[in-house]
């Protein structure tokens, strides 16, 4: 195999395994390198495994079905993937302060199913950073914390 197939195959295990239906923790000390970067648009930045775990117990406790999934063929080149998403979840559990723009109070029953384009950079097969774009504002209006004009 390549690297670039040696690199989707660890992104393939990591959108499955940390981002999917049922998240697994252990896959980010095993596939994140120790300061690993994740940064979306609707977070705070998250930099090293601990901070990243503390990030998806909180995400995941917020939205217990909350589950994300491939929409096209990942694309590599090098050490980076590229890889586009869909996904979302359900607001029924405790209030969650994460997102940038305002927080939400417990349970509100909001549902949110939004998209993105995320690119990984990954060295020595652990992913060093990921980086996203995501279709924060549709998922904003969908909980309440941004009106439409």
């Amino acid at each position: 195999m390549s690297r670039e197939d040696d690199n989707k195959a660890v992104v393939e295990r990591w959108f499955t395994d940390f981002w999917g239906k049922t998240c697994n923790l252990d896959i980010v000390d095993e596939l994140a390198a120790p300061d690993m970067l994740l940064q979306y648009s609707l977070h705070q930045a998250r930099r090293g495994r601990e901070d990243i775990k503390a990030f998806m117990t909180d995400f995941r406790q917020a939205f217990p079905d909350l589950n994300f999934w491939g929409a096209a063929d990942l694309i590599a080149e090098g050490d980076y993937v590229v890889g586009r998403w869909e996904g979302g979840g359900t607001h029924t559990g405790p209030a969650f302060s994460d997102f940038l723009i305002g927080s939400l109070p417990a349970a509100t029953g909001r549902k949110m199913r939004f998209t993105g384009t995320t690119v990984l950079r990954l060295n020595g097969g652990k992913i060093v950073e990921e980086i996203g774009l995501d279709d924060g504002v549709t998922a904003l209006q969908q909980l309440g914390l941004l009106k439409a004009a």
